[in-house]
C-alpha cells in the first residue's frame, strides 16, 4: 500500500505531548482520528484492526494515547471525559496543521469510554464529517448528543445488555443523521467469532459513504 505519510508523531497538547501513529494513504482525501476507551492506549488490536482496514480503503488513521503513561496511573483520569475531549480536540487542531493532511475531511472512531469525548468533540467542532462508536458510551456525553450534527453510527453487541440500552437512549438524543446497528451474538469486546469483522465492514462503510463522498468539495 503506497503512503504519502506513515510515521509515529509527537502532538503537544498544552504542558505534554502525546504520542502517536499517523498512516496516510498516498490518496486520501480523508483521516479517521480513534478515540480509545479506558486502559487501553493506540495499539488496540481492535482500533488497529479498524484503522488498517480503512487505510486499504484509502482512509487515514491517526491512533494516538489521550493520555501519558504517568496520567494513565490514576484511574480517574481514565474516565475524565472533560480531560479526554479537549485532548482529541487538540490532537484535531494539530492534525489539521500538517502539510499531509491538508484538505482532508475529517471523522472519528471512537470505542468504549472514547466515543462519548468523540462525540463531545464532534459537538464542537463543526468540520467533523462522520462519528462511529464501538461498544461506546455514549450517555456519558448526553449533555452534548442535541449539538452533534455529523452523521453518526453507533454499533452495540446485542450481548451487550447495559451498553446496548445506553445506546438506544443516547441514539434518541442525537441531532443529526445517525444509525444503531446491533452486532447479532457480540458481547462488549466483539470477541466471538467474525463480530469484529462485522464492526470493521460497518464502520467503512459508513467513513467511505459521509467522508470520501463530500471529500472532492473541499478540493
Amino acid at each position: 500500500m503506497a503512503l504519502r505519510y506513515n510515521n509515529e508523531v509527537k502532538i503537544p497538547v498544552g504542558r505534554v505531548v502525546l504520542t502517536g501513529d499517523l498512516s496516510i494513504p498516498i490518496n486520501a482525501l480523508s483521516i479517521v482520528i480513534f478515540s480509545h476507551g479506558s486502559g487501553s492506549s493506540r495499539f488496540s488490536p481492535r482500533n488497529k484492526m479498524v484503522a488498517e482496514h480503512l487505510q486499504r480503503k484509502n482512509i487515514g488513521s491517526l491512533l494516538f494515547d489521550l493520555l501519558t503513561e504517568e496520567e494513565d496511573e490514576l484511574y480517574q483520569n481514565r474516565f475524565d471525559i472533560e480531560l479526554l475531549t479537549k485532548r482529541l480536540i487538540s490532537a484535531t487542531e494539530w492534525l489539521e496543521t500538517l502539510p499531509d493532511a491538508k484538505n482532508c475531511r475529517l471523522g472519528y472512531f471512537g470505542a468504549s469510554t472514547g466515543a462519548a469525548s468523540a462525540l463531545k468533540a464532534t459537538a464542537r467542532l463543526p468540520q467533523i464529517g462522520a462519528v462511529v462508536s464501538r461498544g461506546g458510551r455514549p450517555d456519558l456525553a448526553m449533555e452534548d448528543l442535541d449539538k452533534v450534527d455529523a452523521p453518526t453510527l453507533l454499533i452495540v453487541g446485542s450481548r451487550d445488555y447495559d451498553v446496548l440500552r445506553l445506546n438506544e437512549e443516547a441514539y434518541k438524543k442525537i441531532s443529526g443523521v445517525k444509525k444503531l446497528e446491533i452486532v447479532e451474538g457480540a458481547t462488549h469486546l466483539f470477541e466471538e467469532r467474525g463480530t469484529m469483522e462485522e464492526v470493521v465492514d460497518l464502520a467503512t462503510d459508513w467513513f467511505q459513504k459521509y467522508l470520501q463522498k463530500f471529500s472532492f468539495v473541499s478540493r
